[in-house]
């Protein structure tokens, strides 16, 4: 385990065996259809980035963060393309902690940027990710397949931490955006 607290742990991507575990999680949580060769596609390129939240007692899975990490214009971007906890275990920091550890493997891989995309309406993730350092980058008009747009959010990280391609963990608490926060009306 990566990350653990009472009965409750977290810990990255193993084998295959994880795969429908993944899937389930996201598929029961997010309002967008995903493929399995869109699941294949992150996990097997980028499994150091998918990390699953795990109850010791139920031993079930009930949170999960999957995301990539390679050159954009330049730049080594991360991309945050999935997260879900389970609503039973909302409101105990999990979903943070999913996505500061990939956060964490990013940089340590030398990310200089994070981004993703969130439900505008989903303010409970809006939120999570304002209180990362996260700020609006766009609004992107009916992004999902819903009809909901998003925003696209993005991350900066620090010029020191992106240079020295700090081990994972190496950076502690809320990274510092370069500009203001996003504020969750």
């Amino acid at each position: 385990a990566v990350w653990r607290h009472g009965n409750l742990y977290i810990r990255q991507y193993r084998t295959e065996e994880d795969l429908p575990l993944v899937m389930s999680l996201i598929d029961n949580e997010l309002s967008e259809p995903y493929t399995i060769f869109t699941y294949r596609y992150f996990i097997y390129n980028w499994p150091n980035l998918c990390f699953l939240a795990f109850d010791e007692i139920s031993g079930k899975a009930f949170g999960t963060v999957v995301c990539k990490l390679d050159d954009h214009r330049s730049t080594m971007r991360g991309y945050l393309a999935m997260l879900t906890v389970e609503q039973a275990y909302r409101g105990q920091q999990i979903g943070t902690r999913l996505v500061q550890l990939a956060i964490d493997e990013m940089i340590s891989k030398g990310a200089e940027e994070v981004v993703l995309e969130a439900e505008v309406n989903n303010y409970g993730a809006l939120k999570l990710y304002a209180n990362l350092g996260f700020i609006r980058d766009k609004r992107l008009h009916r992004y999902y397949l819903n009809g909901v747009d998003a925003f696209r959010l993005k991350l900066m990280v620090p010029l020191e931490a992106a240079q020295q391609n700090a081990p994972a963990g190496a950076v502690e608490g809320p990274l510092e955006p370069t500009v203001e926060k996003l504020s969750v009306e």
